[in-house]
């Protein structure tokens, strides 16, 4: 294949993959035609299942697949898409780089488009650096903290990267402007205005979400990922070159590749219109060594070479380059942090010890320890919730279950027959559960409790009965007692005083979203008494 054509096929990939990657972005939530009817009664529920293999691209990525397997002694789901992705590494170096990464495609743009740097600086830029050992300094870190027990991947890899910067903040951000704007229009006094409003709606919500979706440390998030992209603006694709764990992962595959560049030193005339266009500093150039694991298969210094100096071609593993440059420093750098994490981030005592109790896990997550072996942080069940309860954990889960899903339910809740968190998972950090048995069972994510000071009846405020009817277990969590209780000023007041019936609970939150208290409801719930700990059981009964 020629080289105009190799380059727009590839380009072609990018992006058919980036548009595929955003449209299973987009339709990781509750199906449009489902609807959750709460007056079902246990045994008849329906589960609810996305349409679309929303985890595809996790199941294709070799560092989920490893370090789920390192750290949890699990093959997760799909896990022969990733050795299909190894074995094509083999053969034909980083394409999955070049060709299939929807988050290097990002970087491939912003680096292409309007360069900053041109001419003489950017044949700079694309000269090797020490900097570029970074990137296998994380994969060994990563790797090693994986063995003893700690998955790190998530926060590092890129396809988590991506999927929770756009699903978490990038997407609600975007969202949050445009109803914004509508929602202007739509009290203006232009009738035209009132129009577009409305029908920009029916277009807007599927996409960006119905409501206002928010997330704990959305903004971070998101402008992690910005600066990460802006980087580019310094050397192209930055991230690719120095900082990326599974380019590292696959760029040591590579070193095994069969297609190898091919340089013709006497064809060459020294214009360096390959150092110009090489977008991972592999060093094409002939007369210097090629280095098959920084390059990324953008395949640009073979369309660019006017001399036909350069070409791709399949040598067999004769035609080896040599192994990356990855130094002795960050090797023994990565084994030291690698060996670090898992027990640093064990001194605060959660693992061990009783959890936060506002650490509410996912109904279907696995115990504490086994889950933070296997969950990629990746975002992918917050973004499926429908109710807008799971969020990034910031300080609950201490520094090892940093930006694990974590329910915050002032505002929101867990519906009661939804498992669409466990289906959406990757590795399996959320178990699979049928809606039959989440309430059956049940499943108990924790355990509600009256804060008798704030409570309307209780206090001698006024009568609310709001928790008791929401309460959607049968027979419900939440009683009344009919009772006399004393005003403020000494009038007595008859009211129905609420209880909780620890053996019914399950900890699903909807008395708390539904409290009339506003600020910090009289009703909350806390992890004790959920099914996945023993140690943290309230009774012993259940």
């Amino acid at each position: 294949m020629t080289p105009k054509y190799l380059v727009w096929l590839r380009r072609f990939s990018q992006a058919a993959f980036l548009i595929f990657f955003l449209f299973l972005l987009v339709e990781s939530r509750l199906p449009q035609d489902a609807y959750i009817d709460y007056t079902m009664v246990m045994g008849e529920e329906e589960d609810i299942r996305l349409d679309h293999p929303v985890t595809f691209f996790f199941q294709i990525n070799p560092l989920t697949a490893i370090t789920s397997l390192l750290s949890g002694h699990v093959w997760i789901k799909g896990i022969l898409w990733s050795a299909a992705v190894i074995v094509m590494t083999i053969l034909l170096g980083r394409v999955f780089c070049g060709f299939i990464c929807p988050f290097g495609t990002i970087h491939h743009m912003t680096s292409t488009i309007r360069p900053a740097l041109t001419g003489r600086r950017m044949i700079d830029a694309n000269q090797k650096t020490p900097q570029q050992r970074v990137k296998y300094f994380l994969l060994f870190a990563l790797l090693i903290s994986a063995i003893l027990g700690l998955n790190y991947a998530g926060i590092f890899d890129p396809i988590a990267l991506l999927f929770r910067s756009l699903a978490l903040s990038i997407l609600p951000a975007t969202g949050l402007g445009l109803k914004s704007a509508f929602d202007s229009m739509a009290v203006s006094d232009i009738h035209i205005l009132n129009l577009i409003s409305y029908g920009a709606e029916e277009f807007v919500s599927p996409v960006f979400g119905y409501g206002y979706p928010a997330y704990q440390t959305g903004w971070f998030i998101g402008l992690a990922c910005l600066f990460i992209v802006f980087l580019n603006r310094i050397r192209p694709r930055f991230w690719c070159r120095t900082l990326c764990p599974l380019g590292a992962l696959l760029g040591l595959l590579s070193r095994f590749s069969l297609l190898t560049l091919e340089q013709n030193e006497d064809n060459c005339t020294r214009c360096n219109r390959c150092v110009k266009t090489c977008l991972g500093a592999a060093s094409p150039k002939p007369g210097q060594p090629w280095n098959s694991s920084e390059c990324v298969s953008c395949f640009n210094c073979y369309m660019n070479c006017p001399e036909d100096a350069l070409a791709f071609r399949f040598t067999g593993f004769k035609g080896r380059s040599a192994g990356p440059d990855m130094g002795r420093r960050a090797v023994l750098g990565s084994l030291t942090a690698g060996v670090a994490l898992p027990y640093l981030s064990q001194l605060d005592g959660r693992i061990h010890r009783v959890s936060d109790p506002n650490l509410i896990r996912p109904p279907g997550s696995l115990p504490e320890k086994e889950f933070l072996e296997l969950c990629q942080r990746c975002g992918l069940c917050m973004k499926a919730c429908p109710t807008n309860a799971i969020h990034p954990a910031l300080t609950e889960a201490g520094m090892a279950g940093f930006w694990t899903p974590n329910l915050m339910m002032k505002d929101a809740y867990c519906e009661y027959s939804c498992t669409l968190c466990g289906t959406v998972c990757p590795t399996g950090a959320i178990r699979q559960l049928t809606a039959k048995e989440k309430t059956g069972t049940p499943i108990r994510i924790g355990s509600a409790y009256i804060d008798r000071g704030r409570c309307l009846p209780w206090s001698g405020n006024a009568a609310c009965i709001m928790c008791e009817e929401v309460c959607p277990v049968s027979p419900k969590a939440v009683y009344l007692q009919d009772s006399t209780v004393a005003r403020p000023d000494g009038e007595r007041l008859k009211v129905q005083l609420p209880y909780v019936d620890l053996k019914q609970c399950v900890g699903c939150g909807m008395c708390v979203a539904k409290c009339p208290v506003n600020g910090q409801p009289a009703i909350r719930v806390m992890a004790a008494g959920e099914s996945r700990s023993k140690r943290n059981r309230i009774l012993l009964t259940i």
